[in-house]
């Protein structure tokens, strides 16, 4: 039972790592675009540079209003127009957009077995403004209530004959939603993450124009890995904590199971011993019963018979 609580505490933090290394490659440029923010200006895009171990990636911060962003939206910010009626939960003042150009190193942390990139992975990630200076910060939830963001591709790759570019969305675990491009260069959204075009390959996936670096170790997460590697040992682990919560059921009912048993042979025991015992006659004392022995063991003598 020790081992089985152990394992369940322990799944959540194999869960974020399985992930891949994407989440803390997240957390490590939400840190460098926000060293970009020296006298910050609302509603300003200001590039930030990244480790020099990262050359490719290009990163941007721009600092909104909650209620600006709802009410206004950002006609362009990069790649990405936002319309009205973008709602940020929770609820925060001011927050920070993060914009991410992931360039030749899309591949290395949205790998897509199947398909070839057609362009370079973006990204657009909320985060809080009330401490420009904090790191490892969670993510917001921002979603468009009314008309979907815009993704403005620049330089997309024609697509080969017959095939039909499509757009990719990756949610916050990794996972891949498809759509119809739209202009061939235009994807559309109703909330954060990171996307890009693709198309299907109808051979192996070939390898990506430019040299695929290996990633650096930004973060723990394993440096790589596919996505139905990762499923695979999530799903294992999931298997053992169900195995584990079935045994400890089934262990349950035969700890209930054995208490029943005692009690029912204590229950016996008394019932034996109740008849095994000498049984009163029962009389009446008025309107009472009450039990009564039949003989008396020693006679009572009066003082008047005692003869010397």
């Amino acid at each position: 039972m020790l081992s089985l609580l152990t394992l369940i505490l322990w799944l959540p933090r194999f869960n974020a790592q399985s992930t891949n290394s994407a989440r803390a490659l997240d957390a490590l440029l939400q840190d460098y675009a926000y060293r970009a923010f020296v006298r910050p200006r609302t509603g300003i895009s200001y590039d930030g540079s990244v480790p020099s171990n990262l050359t490719g990636i290009k990163i941007a911060a721009m600092r909104l209003r909650s209620g600006s962003l709802r009410s206004r939206g950002v006609k362009m910010y990069k790649e990405f127009g936002i319309p009205t009626g973008v709602v940020v939960k929770p609820y925060v003042e001011r927050l920070v957009l993060v914009y991410q150009n992931l360039g030749n190193w899309s591949l290395t942390y949205y790998p897509l077995p199947g398909y070839t990139y057609l362009a370079p992975v973006l990204g657009l990630l909320a985060y809080n403004a009330s401490n420009l200076s904090a790191t490892n910060l969670p993510l917001l939830d921002i979603k468009a209530y009314g008309n979907p963001l815009n993704i403005t591709f620049s330089n997309v790759q024609s697509a080969p004959d017959g095939a039909m570019a499509k757009c990719v969305w990756f949610d916050m675990h990794g996972f891949p939603s498809f759509s119809n491009a739209t202009s061939g260069n235009v994807c559309s959204t109703i909330q954060q993450g990171h996307f890009s075009i693709v198309v299907e390959s109808l051979a192996p996936s070939p390898a990506p124009v430019s040299p695929t670096p290996s990633p650096p170790n930004v973060g723990p997460g394993p440096s790589g890995g596919g996505k139905k590697k990762n499923s695979k040992k999530v799903w294992i682990i999931v298997g053992s904590v169900l195995g584990g919560l079935l045994l400890l059921v089934l262990l349950s009912f035969l700890i209930l199971w054995a208490q029943k048993l005692k009690q029912r042979k204590k229950m016996q025991h008394m019932e034996r011993a109740a008849e095994v015992g000498e049984s009163l006659q029962m009389t009446s004392v008025g309107e009472t019963k009450a039990p009564a022995a039949m003989v008396t063991r020693t006679q009572p003598t009066l003082e008047n018979e005692y003869v010397p």
